[in-house]
């Protein structure tokens, strides 16, 4: 199976999953998982939530992996640049990103995609890092906008 086809596999497999579920938690989770599971790849795959309390900082939501980073300030790191732009971001060779973040030294090389609400309002950022460089292209970066739309009740 082709990425692309993985992609849409997956995709179905949380829609059907999270349908008629209200709780973001939830839904997110769900996606963390199916994803990890589906790509062996994906090291750490998860969510940092836009925080209420603290809506210039991203905390750390359901996830698949090792720790990761508690908080993140819009701006700093991968995560936080995706979150000031509100674009993916797909980075190489995370050792070489000025800001980066190192939530575990074993990653090197990331995608981050932001989860709006239905509002338009930043709600989220799915992050997914890889122990390969380069892991990330527009396959990626296709498929997961495409998950990330399907995930707010």
């Amino acid at each position: 199976m082709t990425k692309t086809e993985t992609y849409k596999e997956v995709a179905a497999q949380i829609s059907a999953v999270i349908d008629g579920e209200t709780s973001v938690t939830a839904r997110y989770a769900t996606a963390a998982c199916l994803l990890s599971e589906a790509f062996d790849d994906f090291f750490w795959t998860g969510f940092y939530v836009v925080d209420p309390l603290k809506p210039t900082e991203l905390v750390v939501g359901p996830y698949q992996g090792s720790l990761g980073c508690l908080r993140i300030p819009f701006g700093k790191g991968v995560c936080g640049t995706c979150a000031e732009k509100g674009e993916t971001v797909i980075v190489e060779n995370v050792h070489a990103f000025a800001g980066h973040i190192a939530c575990d030294s074993r990653s090197n090389s990331e995608i981050v995609v932001p989860v709006f609400d239905k509002d338009g309002h930043l709600a989220a950022v799915l992050d997914v890092d890889s122990t390969e460089f380069g892991a990330f292209d527009q396959e990626d970066k296709a498929g997961l906008e495409v998950i990330c739309q399907t995930l707010l009740a």
